[in-house]
């Protein structure tokens, strides 16, 4: 991965990935290792998290279209090396809740999504 070359985006506009995509399996523990390092910096990166959670729907049994998608992203951090959030400490900082859902939205089994998301704004 250190020889291939940088990528604008995380994921291709309109990318939908299924149980059933074709390709050959690929080893889950590879696959659930690389995920997982993702998934570690979605702290500081949240411009992969949609990427992410896509791939991360596929662990339990993976194929090549599943890990070429997640190369892609470890493509667009190369890109984007000097990108990513800084905490700092601060007195004062403010605490904000979202939620949203989405009804029968996954192509597979058409269950229900729904998410929660808290933004932390601090002072400076």
């Amino acid at each position: 991965m250190m020889s291939s070359k940088p990528i604008a985006t995380p994921i291709e506009i309109g990318t939908k990935l299924s149980k059933h995509e074709e390709g050959d399996d690929v080893d889950s523990s590879y696959f659930k290792s690389l995920v997982g390092s993702l998934r570690y910096l979605t702290c500081t990166r949240p411009d992969i998290l949609f990427s992410v959670g896509l791939v991360s729907r596929f662990m339990e049994s993976p194929t090549t279209t599943h890990l070429k998608v997640a190369k892609r992203i470890i493509r667009y951090l190369k890109c984007t090396f000097d990108y990513g959030l800084f905490y700092s400490s601060s007195k004062e900082f403010n605490l904000e809740g979202y939620c949203d859902s989405d009804w029968t939205g996954d192509t597979n089994d058409r269950k229900s999504t729904s998410g929660w998301q808290y933004c932390i704004s601090m002072e400076f």
